[in-house]
């Protein structure tokens, strides 16, 4: 496993991260019973992987509470992440999410402390000092932020705040980030931590067709906002993505690799990224795709892969909220 720093003054984080929403939601990833999460929090220590991401609003706090028992006596040997929602950012709020994660994940502790999303109704300055009076207190070690966009971003710092970390939605099906937001992390000297990178599946080559992608993963604004469940309103790029995946599903076969190898392979070689956070709800999927994190696919797949997902990218453009619209994104 490689390991890179996180920000100017985090911790060694290793490149591959296990993200904790997919063994503790069963409403959005499946039941309970698909799911293995000791033996798969297992492996990934085993393997390597020393940062663990997590949210209270992941299953209502059931990605918490399934993570500690995961970990057990072995929450000394990882770095913990989890979020607090943006609705509850007012500073007395804020001290009663982070001391409910403490206790769903039956620690004293939290090493990364991330704000989920922008939030509107709190001056961050307000926000902020009680992420300090915490981290002072030992609470947390270290603070970041998610979906912050360069403006938010420049607001955080200009109101003192601190963040050792960017945590964005990132993939080869939506490199909007790239525009702005990683420029922005890369001026303030902040890490990127990358989530679905594999596109909810998508870049799994789990499906055929649209219609065999479960509904709630096909809300993003790839899809058309016809079907049930959108709510950004556009015409989406349906047929766009599919010729992309067919392109990239015929390099992968060339490559000889799994197409969710690549696509993790690709995006560590991302400048401005840490971390990609895989999430796994079993051992077998996260020994599938840990490949990712031991193969140089070299800079010419690399240039392959930006030019087969370009015309997506342009079309996409600079929004990066997958889910809302530009006139209605959280993120600026």
């Amino acid at each position: 496993m490689q390991y890179r720093q996180l920000g100017e003054n985090g911790p060694k984080v290793s490149v591959i991260a296990f993200g904790a929403w997919q063994i503790g939601d069963e409403n959005f990833w499946g039941p309970k019973e698909e799911t293995d999460a000791e033996r798969a929090v297992a492996m990934a220590i085993d393997r390597g992987i020393n940062l663990f991401d997590t949210a209270e609003i992941y299953g209502g706090g059931e990605s918490e509470r399934i993570l500690a028992r995961a970990l057990g006596d072995r929450r000394k040997d990882i770095y913990i992440a989890s979020k607090v929602s943006p609705d509850h950012c007012a500073p007395d709020v804020l001290r009663k999410s982070c001391e409910g994660s403490l206790k769903r994940l039956n620690t004293d502790c939290i090493d990364i402390y991330q704000v989920h999303w922008p939030f509107r109704h709190v001056p961050f300055e307000d926000a902020w000092e009680e992420l300090d009076r915490l981290r002072t207190e030992g609470k947390i070690r270290w603070i970041g932020v998610s979906n912050f966009g360069p403006m938010d971003i420049a607001d955080w710092f200009d109101a003192g705040g601190e963040a050792i970390s960017d945590q964005i939605g990132y993939n080869l099906l939506f490199r909007a980030p790239e525009y702005e937001i990683i420029p922005a992390c890369r001026r303030y000297n902040m890490g990127v931590l990358a989530y679905m990178p594999l596109m909810q599946g998508l870049l799994a080559d789990r499906w055929e067709s649209v219609e065999d992608i479960p509904m709630p993963r096909r809300r993003t604004r790839h899809f058309s906002g016809h079907r049930e469940g959108t709510r950004h309103g556009e015409e989406g790029h349906e047929r766009l993505l599919q010729e992309t995946l067919e392109d990239l599903r015929e390099v992968a076969r060339l490559l000889d690799l799994p197409m969710a190898v690549m696509a993790l392979a690709w995006l560590l070689r991302q400048p401005g990224v840490t971390s990609v956070i895989l999430g796994a709800r079993d051992p077998l999927q996260l020994e599938k795709n840990l490949l990712a994190a031991e193969i140089d696919i070299g800079p010419a797949a690399v240039a392959q892969f930006n030019e087969i997902t370009y015309p997506l990218k342009r079309a996409m453009g600079r929004n990066a909220d997958m889910w809302q619209n530009e006139a209605t994104s959280r993120i600026r």
